[in-house]
């Protein structure tokens, strides 16, 4: 059995799992937080279009996205954003919001091995994300993971899982702030 990878996240905080489609964010924010704490982009695409997997909706749905995110974190509560946000772009608004509500910003990584995530994308029963596109998110994460990217972009933690043990063995440990 592995050691457990511990993830200290304050709570309240905003927590932005990063990583290419088919890593595993979904999963891992339904093993590791509350249904009413996590704010899918897929979610907000079908709510938008009737449709999860429609990229033309993707606008309109991130700017639902990011309102709630914001009221959420003024109210004190704790929000998980279960997007690739594998580009900085993707990153900015959320920080820029988690600074205006005084609430620190988590990034948990899923950086598994290529092989491995293009194999459980290719799996999927729904939802499958072209393999092109999850090749240019492998390609953005790897450019994301250059040493002090994330920090320097204003996270206050990075934690990077880069094997499915890792993920398997993380442990969320809530510290209220």
């Amino acid at each position: 059995m592995p050691d457990s990878v511990v993830i200290r996240v304050p709570d309240p905080c905003l927590v932005v799992l990063v990583g290419a489609a088919g890593s595993g964010k979904s999963t891992f924010a339904a093993r590791h937080f509350a249904p009413d704490e996590v704010l899918s982009s897929d979610g907000y695409r079908k709510a938008v279009s009737g449709d999860a997997t429609d990229q033309g909706a993707t606008r309109p749905a991130f700017a639902r996205l990011h309102r709630d995110v914001e009221r959420r974190l003024v109210a004190g509560r704790t929000v998980v954003v279960d997007a690739t946000s594998v580009q900085l772009r993707a990153r900015r608004e959320l920080l820029r919001i988690a600074r205006a509500s005084g609430r620190q910003a988590i990034a948990i990584v899923l950086d598994l091995p290529a092989g491995v995530v293009l194999a459980r994308n290719a799996g999927r029963r729904a939802g499958i994300v072209p393999e092109a596109a999850v090749r240019r998110h492998l390609a953005d994460l790897r450019a994301t993971m250059r040493p002090g990217v994330l920090e320097d972009e204003g996270f206050t933690a990075v934690v990077r899982l880069a094997s499915p043990t890792d993920v398997d063995a993380a442990r969320v440990r809530r510290d209220r702030a």
